[in-house]
C-alpha cells in the first residue's frame, strides 16, 4: 500500500475517493496503471520517465514513433550503463589479481589502490605497472 501511496503522491495514479467504510477502492484503471508503472521500472524507466510514457500513452496526438524513440533512449542508456559496469569489473578484477589474499590489512594492495589520491578505479591496480614506470 505504501508503493501505491507513493505513486499518488507522485501523481502516477490518482487517488480514489473514500466510501464510507473508509476504505478506498480502486477502479480497474489504477489497477492497469500500477501494473504499467510497475513493468516500466522493472526496463529500467525512471518515474519521471514513467509519467512521460503514461502521457504519451494518453496523447491522442503521440505517435508509436515517439514512444519507439523514448524505448531506443532507454536502450542506449543501459548500453552505456553496461559498459560502466565492464569498466567497473575489470578494474576490480585488476585489483584482486595483484592482492594475494595474505598480510596485514596495510599492505593490501586493493586498500592502497583505493586511497591513492587522483587514482581512478581503471587505472590499474599496484603492481601492474610495467618496467620503466608505465602502466599497462
Amino acid at each position: 500500500m505504501e508503493t501505491v501511496r507513493f505513486y499518488e503522491r507522485e501523481g502516477l495514479v490518482p487517488q480514489p475517493s473514500r466510501p464510507g467504510s473508509g476504505f478506498r477502492q480502486y477502479p480497474q484503471e489504477a489497477v492497469s496503471r500500477i501494473q504499467f508503472i510497475q513493468r516500466s521500472k522493472a526496463l529500467g524507466f525512471s518515474l519521471k520517465e514513467i509519467k512521460e510514457l503514461l502521457s504519451l500513452r494518453v496523447d491522442s496526438a503521440t505517435s508509436c514513433g515517439e514512444v519507439k524513440k523514448r524505448a531506443e533512449e532507454k536502450i542506449a542508456d543501459i548500453e552505456r550503463k553496461i559498459h560502466a559496469l565492464r569498466e567497473m569489473k575489470d578494474a576490480l578484477s585488476k585489483l584482486t589479481a595483484a592482492c594475494r589474499g595474505k598480510g596485514p590489512t596495510g599492505a593490501c594492495p586493493i586498500l592502497e589502490a583505493l586511497g591513492e589520491p587522483g587514482r581512478t578505479p581503471a587505472s590499474g591496480a599496484p603492481g601492474t605497472r610495467r618496467k620503466g614506470g608505465g602502466k599497462q
